[in-house]
Formats: C-alpha cells, structure tokens, sequence
C-alpha cells in the first residue's frame, strides 16, 4: 500500500503545493479542509477530502477515527485576526487539539510536520552589524502571530518524543503563485507606487514554496525528532530588490516609490486596527503587521537544514518573483 498522508491547510497557498507535491510521489493523500474552503487548487481526482473541526479535540477524534496515517503535515494556520486571541485560539489550541487527537487513537506515524514561521524570532538584536539567527538564540516574538505559533512549538518540545515524532519548520517569507500578499506589492507596482518603511537598512530573506515543500518531504524523510529547521533560499536581500524585480517583470512600468517613517506608520496600522474592529472586517494594516515591517533583521541560517535534512534552495529571488508574475499574468491577477 501507498503511504498515507493528511495535510492540513490543505486549500492555502502552502498546504495546496504540498497535496500536489504528495500525490506526485504517490501518497494516498488526504487533504483537510473546512466546509468553507476553495477548492481551487485541489482539483486531482485522487485527493481525499476530510473535514477536519480544529477547535475541537472530540470532534477531530470522531472525524479520524477508524483512518491510519503514516504521515501528518500540519500547514492550517492563520497569519491575519480581527482579534489578537484567534492567532491562539486556531494556530496553538488547534495545533493542540489535532496533535491530543492523534496520540488518544493511537495513530502509527512515522513523522509529524509542523509549518511554524520565522516570526516566532521577532525582534532578536537588532543592533549592527546584524547576525544571522540561530535556533540557539532565545526567541523574542513581537506580534501576536509569532507569540501562537512559539507557543504551539514550546507545547510540541514539552512532549515525549516517543510518543509523537515530530519535526518543526520556520520558513521565512513564502511567496509563489497563488500567494496573496505579496501579490498585494504586485498589484500596487503595477498601479504605479511602491511602498516602503524606515530608513534604516533592513536584510530581508525569502523562500520560494516549491523549496518549502522541498523541505516538508525531506522532514517527512530524515528529519530528527524534535529538531527544528529555518527556511530560506539562503540569500540576504535588501527591502527594495523585491519591489525591483516586480517590477522588471511588469515591464518597467513608471512608479514613484514611496519610504514612510515608522511613525506614520505606526498611525497608519492603528487606525487601519480600529476601522477592522469597528467594521468586523480583518485588514492587513494591523499592529502585527506594523512590527513585521518595523523589524530590520530577517537573516535566518539554513545550515543545519541543509547538513541534517540535505536541503538545498532550488529557486532563487530573481526566478522565483519571474514565476509568480507569469502565473499572475497567465491567471488574470495581473
């Protein structure tokens, strides 16, 4: 028999690549997902569908029973709230309530994934010159995402590693085809402005998805229980090369490139906060998001992932920002 696998998330942009890496390699794939999901990107045929209540460990227990799977890769999450307390309520208790589920039914996995984030860092020495970040170094999350998702890995550490062999990874940016928001910068190019913040230098890393997935399935393989992995392509770039290659791509189009203070800012994403609770409409002019662009140091060492997992960046920024345009162009987003 195939190998049998669960993806979480399995209708976002990360967890939809992943179905599709999983089926390529001829995986019994089974794709969670909500009543309300899109099932744009799962169109195969051989993808078996399950829903999947993470708010709750004995609906979970009910709606996995009597299924064995070998492998489970937890990419649900959520990266945008209305309210502070749901990155907690669905990124942590939820990754809780999946993980209680699986050890009550006893379930025989070989390895569980978890996609954490590079935000579970934050904030760490800013000072210059900057330093790459280590796993070794005491994380310091500054928003309320990065906080759920340190908390969901400190309750995983907490566990014994018999009982559950998993294996976390900290992917810094993600973009890619069907991504959202970073297409946002895209579509603001295309529109004639970019945008950006602070006049310090800031190093930022990307990571294209197809080497996410690369990542996954060489955990899935070799990981080491309990160990965590950062993701990059392994380049440092600075705030405006991405902007840059956009618009390259767009075909040079004219632009006036806007660089904010911080303080503005900071007005901006407050007041963006009160009009989302005031609309009940979540906006990505946060109090998250003014911390993630306020932060200057995004350096990440992919050492370790690449001498224990044998990962090796296959796309860089320039190819990877060619790729994602072209879809957007080919899929009418652009």
């Amino acid at each position: 028999m195939n190998p049998r696998i669960l993806i979480t998330g399995a209708s976002g942009f990360i967890g939809s690549f992943i179905v599709e890496e999983a089926l390529n390699r001829g995986f019994e794939t089974w794709a969670a997902v909500r009543k309300s999901s899109s099932r744009e990107f799962l169109k195969d045929e051989r993808i078996h569908f399950i829903e999947l209540n993470l708010s709750s460990e004995e609906q979970l227990k009910q709606q996995l029973k009597g299924i064995q799977f070998d492998y489970v890769v937890h990419a649900a999450g959520v990266t945008k709230c209305l309210h502070k307390e749901d990155f907690f309520r669905i990124n942590t208790e939820g990754t809780k309530n999946l993980v209680r589920a699986l050890l009550d039914l006893q379930m025989p996995l070989k390895r569980f994934v978890y996609i954490s984030s590079l935000s579970i860092m934050g904030a760490i020495r800013e000072e210059q010159p900057y330093r790459e970040i280590r796993e070794r170094d005491k994380a310091q999350p500054n928003t309320a995402y990065g906080k759920s998702k340190l908390e969901a890995e400190q309750w995983l550490n907490s566990l014994n590693e018999k009982l559950l062999p998993y294996v976390i990874l900290r992917p810094t940016g993600v973009y890619g085809p069907r991504e959202r928001d970073y297409f946002m910068i895209a579509k603001s190019i295309k529109a004639h402005t970019d945008f950006a913040v602070g006049f310090k230098q800031q190093d930022i890393t990307f990571v294209y998805v197809t080497d996410v997935v690369q990542a996954v399935f060489l955990a899935l393989e070799k990981g080491e229980t309990g160990r965590c992995y950062f993701l990059s392509d392994g380049e440092v770039y600075q705030s405006s090369t991405f902007s840059d290659l956009i618009r390259k791509e767009l075909g040079n189009p004219w632009w006036i490139r806007i660089t904010a203070p911080l303080w503005l800012l900071r007005i901006i994403t407050f007041c963006g906060e009160y009009i989302g609770h005031m609309t009940g409409k979540v906006t990505a002019l946060n109090n998250d998001k003014y911390n993630i662009m306020k932060q200057r140091n995004w350096r990440c060492d992919i050492n370790p992932t690449r001498q224990e997992l044998g990962y090796e960046p296959k796309v860089k920024l320039e190819e990877g920002v060619r790729k994602s345009i072209a879809w957007y162009k080919k899929n009418k987003w652009l």
